[in-house]
C-alpha cells in the first residue's frame, strides 16, 4: 500500500500531511492534464544531478572518501521511498535521487584522484590527506 494512502487514512482531516498529499495530487493532475510530466521529471532530474556535483566536491574536501557510505544509505533509503510512493512523478524523482546517490559514491573516489592530480585543492586541515 502506498505511503500517502496510509497517511491519508490515518491523519486528521485538517492535518498538514493530508493537505500536502492533496496538494501533491493536484500538482500531479495538473502536470498530467497538460502533458508536462516528462518535462517536470527532466527538469527535476537536471537540478538533482546539478546539486550532487558540488556535494561531491565539498564532501571529499571536508570528509575525504570516508563519506561514501552516507550516499549508499541515502540511495538505499530513496529506493525504498520510491517503492512506497504511489505518485508516478514522486516515485520517479525518488529513484533519480537514489541512483544519483549511488553514482556519487563513484564520483567521491574519482574526486579523490582529481585532488591527488592537483586539479582540485586538498583540505590541509583534514586528518586523512590524499595520498600522493
Amino acid at each position: 500500500m502506498p505511503i500517502y494512502v496510509i497517511l491519508r487514512q490515518h491523519c486528521a482531516t485538517d492535518s498538514a500531511i493530508r493537505h500536502s498529499v492533496k496538494t501533491m495530487t493536484n500538482i500531479s493532475n495538473f502536470l498530467a492534464d497538460w502533458h508536462l510530466e516528462g518535462l517536470a521529471v527532466g527538469l527535476a532530474t537536471f537540478l538533482i544531478i546539478g546539486l550532487f556535483h558540488p556535494v561531491v566536491i565539498k564532501c571529499e574536501y571536508y570528509f575525504g572518501v570516508r563519506c561514501w557510505w552516507w550516499f549508499l544509505v541515502l540511495g538505499i533509503a530513496m529506493c525504498v521511498v520510491s517503492m512506497l510512493i504511489d505518485n508516478t512523478i514522486g516515485s520517479t524523482l525518488a529513484g533519480v535521487v537514489a541512483f544519483s546517490s549511488f553514482w556519487t559514491i563513484k564520483e567521491v573516489f574519482e574526486q579523490q584522484e582529481r585532488v591527488r592530480k592537483g586539479w582540485f585543492p586538498a583540505n590541509p586541515r583534514r586528518k586523512t590527506a590524499p595520498r600522493k
